[in-house]
């Protein structure tokens, strides 16, 4: 039987060692941490990551397990919309719609396809020999016919691998995230832009509200009271962004600097190692697809690996670095867009969403065509 190291618990990680499993290969997963916390936030899966999670054979339990809301769409800092789809269009177009679920949730999902069996905690590694396939941890060493490195954005696998890449960069913004309880109040599911500023807001299972937000700000920097200070850059934005934050409890928002790769890989694999999700191609969230690729990565990697070096993650490289190349700079030309400041750039850009949505209602749609429509490898050969 073959065998296979993943170096990393993630949502790459675990759906990667889920997807080499169901091929038939021996799998241990690594993650120092010495238990997987529970994440305070949500996760947007789109209809390109629904189609690989059905061949782990969860994706309808996903579907269950999170929520689909009728409408969503992109609006101003007042509440009037930009432009806007349903779930029922984007079901009819592409099969599936975008479902949102704790992030917590989808890793519990992952680990039980996995097998709990196959996942080591608290187990720190140290060194990864790419041309023998070995492991180095704390707990002694692991050879394998393929390891798969999904220890996120600050990858040590990628620098061993690729020492001369840059690696990730600031994107100019700051990212807070919570989780807070609806009440009665009405939620419709969107994302609001103001001037460097954006909101966004999902109701999940459960009458838990995702909240969102970004603003342009250097990096680095942290309040004693991020809430409050959520309170003092969107109290004065549209219903329901103010009592979102009056009832959130500001020890549970998280905040963190935004960092993405913006110079692509040549390739993700050298040797024995190949690189999935975060560790491979980091992308600012504005597109929603940071977790849904490393979905397809997993899918892929599975697909294309067979145990005999370096030809088949040749195969896996070529099938993945330009799509989530493409994929990485698009979500980063609307990370721009949001970023802008300047009140004459902020209208002539809401002014040229909403013109161009009228135009062409379903926009929103056509413009995600690349990405939404993307399908697992079998299934695209059939």
């Amino acid at each position: 039987m073959a065998r296979a190291v993943v170096i990393g618990a993630g949502v790459g990680g675990l759906a990667a060692g889920a997807a080499l499993r169901r091929k038939g290969w021996g799998v241990t997963v690594l993650e120092r941490a010495p238990v997987i916390e529970p994440v305070g936030s949500g996760l947007a899966i789109a209809a390109n990551a629904l189609k690989a999670l059905d061949v782990l054979g969860v994706g309808d339990r996903v579907r269950r397990l999170a929520s689909a809301e009728g409408r969503l769409g992109l609006r101003r800092a007042n509440g009037t919309w930009l432009t806007h789809t349903t779930e029922a269009v984007a079901d009819a177009k592409y099969g599936d719609s975008v479902v949102v679920m704790l992030r917590a949730t989808l890793l519990e999902v992952l680990t039980d396809t996995l097998g709990r069996e196959h996942l080591r905690l608290g187990t720190t590694v140290s060194e990864v020999d790419a041309d023998k396939g070995l492991v180095r941890t704390d707990a002694g060493d692991l050879e394998a016919d393929l390891v798969v490195g999904a220890d996120g954005i600050n990858s040590a696998t990628r620098r061993a691998l690729f020492p001369a890449h840059p690696g990730p960069v600031y994107s100019g913004v700051t990212a807070w995230r919570g989780l807070v309880p609806r009440g009665g109040l009405t939620v419709p599911r969107s994302e609001s832009w103001g001037r460097g500023k954006v909101f966004g807001i999902h109701l999940l299972a459960g009458d838990v509200v995702y909240v969102y937000a970004t603003d342009v700000v250097p990096a680095g920097g942290a309040h004693a009271d991020e809430r409050a200070e959520l309170l003092r850059g969107f109290g004065d934005w549209h219903d329901p962004i103010p009592a979102l934050l009056r009832a959130a409890d500001p020890a549970r928002i998280i905040r963190n600097d935004v960092y993405y790769n913006a110079e692509p890989l040549v390739a993700f694999h050298r040797g024995r190692v190949a690189l999935v999700g975060d560790a491979a191609h980091a992308m600012t969230p504005n597109l929603g697809q940071g977790a849904c690729q490393a979905i397809e990565d997993a899918v892929v990697l599975a697909h294309h690996a067979s145990g005999q070096g370096d030809g088949s993650l040749a195969a896996y490289s070529a099938a993945r670095v330009e799509r989530t190349a493409k994929i990485v700079r698009r979500s980063w030309t609307l990370c721009r867009m949001s970023r802008l400041r300047n009140p004459l750039a902020v209208a002539m850009r809401d002014l040229g969403v909403s013109a161009a949505a009228r135009l062409s209602p379903d926009l929103m749609l056509r413009s995600m065509d690349e990405v939404l429509g993307w399908r697992p490898p079998a299934e695209a050969g059939r």
